[in-house]
Formats: C-alpha cells, sequence, structure tokens
C-alpha cells in the first residue's frame, strides 16, 4: 500500500474530526447561552445576537477544516 491509496482515507478522518469539533463548540455554546438565558430572561435578545455570531464562526473554521482534507484528495 502506497502513500497515494490512503489520501482518501486521511481525507475522511480530517473531515469527520473537524465536523465533530464543530458540533462539539455549538452545543457548549447553545448550552451556555440556553444557561444564561435562564438565569437572566432580560438579556435574552443579547445573549442569541452574540450566540449566533460565535456559532458562525464556529461553522467557518469547519467548512475549512473540511476543504483543507478535501484538498489532501486533490494533491
Amino acid at each position: 500500500m502506497d502513500v497515494i491509496s490512503l489520501a482518501p482515507i486521511g481525507a475522511g478522518i480530517a473531515a469527520a474530526f473537524a465536523v465533530i469539533g464543530a458540533g462539539l463548540g455549538i452545543s457548549k455554546l447553545a448550552a451556555a447561552a440556553l444557561e444564561g438565558i435562564a438565569r437572566q430572561p432580560s438579556a435574552a435578545g443579547d445573549l442569541k445576537g452574540t450566540m449566533i455570531i460565535a456559532a458562525a464562526l464556529i461553522e467557518g473554521v469547519a467548512l475549512f477544516g473540511v476543504v483543507v482534507g478535501l484538498l489532501c484528495l486533490i494533491l
């Protein structure tokens, strides 16, 4: 088995780790935001906005991870 034939396996593992990491990050973010809203309901609007921005940044990092993993197939 040569290195070229292992590239799809490496790309799949890299993409899987990126998606798992994003899922864990967003779940911790949502749990913390819901706990904050439960403690102080008047701050719900601010927490929701901050949570959406942070979730978008986490998803962006995950997308870069998947793209880099899939670029391993080309290079």
